[in-house]
C-alpha cells in the first residue's frame, strides 16, 4: 500500500536561504508557464500550449539562466510544470461539467510552498548519509539537510517533496510497498455519529468531546487579524511590521491545524485499535457548509428577505472547525493499515428514525440533543440514536455484500 511520511527539517541558515531561493525560482517558472499559456490563447490563432511543449523548453531556459533556473533539479522543474498542467485540466473539467471554472491564477512567492522531486535519486536523495547516525536528505542546490526522523520509514521511497509551513520546513516522502500492520481481531463492531455538540457519539453511547480548537483561540486570532488588516492588502513591498503581522496569523492557524490533526489521529487510532468494523455516515461536508441561497424580496425590488445566513455561518464554522472530512480520511487510512473495515452508510434520516419501531419523522427529533418517537414513545439521546441507526444500516450493507 501507499503511505506518506512527513518529517521536520533542521536546515542551517545558509540552507534556509537556498530553500527559499528554490521556492522562488520554481514559483517564477510556474508563473512564466502560466503567462505563456494565457498569451497563446489570447492570440488570434487560439494556440493551445501543452505540458510537452513547455517541458521541451526547459533545457533552453536552464542554459539561458544558469544562476537561477539552472541550479535546480530538472525533474523537479518538470513536476512544477505538471502541477500547472493539472490545474488547467481541472479548469477544463469544471467548465465541461458546468461548475464554477476557477481559472488558474498566478502564485505569489509567499503562496508557493512546495517543490516535488518525482524520483528518489534524481535531484534528491533520502538518507543521503546512511553511515551517519543523523538522517539527512540531499537536495540539489541546497545540500545535505538534517531531518528530524521520529519514526522509521517503510516501503520504497518514490517521491520526495519539500514543503514550507510558516517558518518551518518539512520533507514529505511518498512510499509504496508499505507492509500492512494488522492488529489482532477484537470481534467488536461500532457505529459513530459525527456532530458539533460532541465530536462523535458511538453506538455504545460514548461521547467524544469536541475540542473546538478554532473557538479556543478565537480571541487571539481576531486580535492578530485586526492588526494585519491595518496594513494595505495590495502592495509591492511589505514592511517589516507587515511581514511580522502576517507571520503571526499564519503561526496561529498552523497551531490550530496541528492540534486538530493530532486530535484526529489519536481518536481514529483508538477506534481502530478496539473495533474490527467501524460504520459512519457518508457526509458531503462541502455541501453541508454552503451558504444559503439569497431570497429576493418581491415587495422591494433589489432587496432580499432574511435567509438565516448568520446562523448558517456559525454552523458552517463549527463543522469546519471539527474537521469531519479530515478525520474520516485519517480513519480510513488507519483502518486499511490495521486490516480493519470501515463502512460508510447513507446519512439521510439517521437522527429521525426510531431504532425501536423504524418510524421516520422530523417530529421525532424534539431538540438538538433529545429524541422521542411520536409513534412508540422511545426516548434517547439524539446522537446515540443516530449512531445506532448507522450501525444498523452497516449491518444491512454487510449482509447484502455477503
Amino acid at each position: 500500500m501507499m503511505r506518506a511520511y512527513k518529517f521536520l527539517l533542521r536546515p542551517t541558515a545558509g540552507q534556509q536561504a537556498a530553500l527559499r531561493a528554490m521556492l522562488a525560482d520554481h514559483c517564477s517558472l510556474y508563473n512564466g508557464a502560466l503567462q505563456e499559456r494565457r498569451d497563446a490563447y489570447r492570440h488570434s490563432s487560439k494556440t493551445s500550449v501543452k505540458y510537452g511543449d513547455q517541458s521541451g523548453q526547459l533545457k533552453a531556459i536552464r542554459a539561458f539562466d544558469p544562476e537561477r533556473q539552472g541550479r535546480w533539479s530538472f525533474s523537479s522543474q518538470q513536476a512544477t510544470l505538471r502541477r500547472l498542467d493539472k490545474a488547467f485540466q481541472g479548469f477544463f473539467k469544471r467548465v465541461k461539467a458546468g461548475q464554477r471554472p476557477g481559472y488558474p491564477r498566478f502564485k505569489g512567492v509567499g503562496h508557493f510552498d512546495t517543490v516535488t522531486f518525482p524520483k528518489d535519486g534524481d535531484g534528491c536523495r533520502w538518507d543521503s548519509t546512511p553511515h551517519d547516525r543523523q538522517t539527512r536528505v540531499r537536495l540539489q542546490g541546497v545540500g545535505h539537510v538534517r531531518v528530524h526522523q521520529h519514526r522509521p520509514v517503510q516501503g520504497r521511497v518514490k517521491t520526495i517533496s519539500v514543503k514550507r509551513e510558516g517558518n518551518r520546513w518539512y520533507v514529505v516522502l511518498a512510499c509504496d510497498n508499505v507492509p500492512a500492520e494488522e492488529l489482532p481481531p477484537t470481534g467488536a463492531i461500532i457505529g459513530i455519529d459525527m456532530g458539533v455538540a460532541h465530536f462523535l457519539t458511538t453506538s455504545g453511547s460514548e461521547h467524544v468531546a469536541n475540542p473546538r480548537f478554532l473557538q479556543a483561540m478565537a480571541d487571539e486570532l481576531a486580535e492578530a487579524q485586526q492588526h494585519l488588516a491595518r496594513f494595505p492588502k495590495r502592495t509591492r513591498q511589505r514592511t517589516k511590521r507587515h511581514r511580522a503581522a502576517a507571520r503571526k496569523v499564519a503561526k496561529l492557524y498552523g497551531k490550530i491545524r496541528r492540534q486538530r490533526a493530532d486530535f484526529h489521529h489519536k481518536t481514529a487510532r483508538a477506534l481502530v485499535r478496539d473495533h474490527d468494523v467501524i460504520a459512519h455516515e457518508r457526509l458531503n461536508t462541502a455541501g453541508m457548509t454552503k451558504s444559503p441561497a439569497l431570497k429576493p424580496d418581491p415587495d422591494q425590488p433589489g432587496g432580499f428577505l432574511p435567509n438565516g445566513a448568520a446562523a448558517k455561518a456559525g454552523l458552517n464554522r463549527s463543522i469546519l472547525d471539527a474537521g469531519w472530512a479530515q478525520f474520516l480520511g485519517i480513519l480510513a487510512n488507519k483502518a486499511e493499515s490495521a486490516g480493519r473495515l470501515v463502512v460508510p452508510v447513507d446519512a439521510r434520516n439517521t437522527s429521525r428514525t426510531c431504532p425501536e419501531c423504524g418510524h421516520v419523522a422530523q417530529e421525532n427529533r424534539v431538540t438538538q440533543a433529545n429524541f422521542e418517537c411520536v409513534r412508540c414513545g422511545f426516548a434517547a439521546n439524539a446522537d446515540h440514536v443516530g449512531a445506532t441507526n448507522v450501525l444498523n444500516r452497516a449491518g444491512l450493507v454487510l449482509c447484502t455484500a455477503a
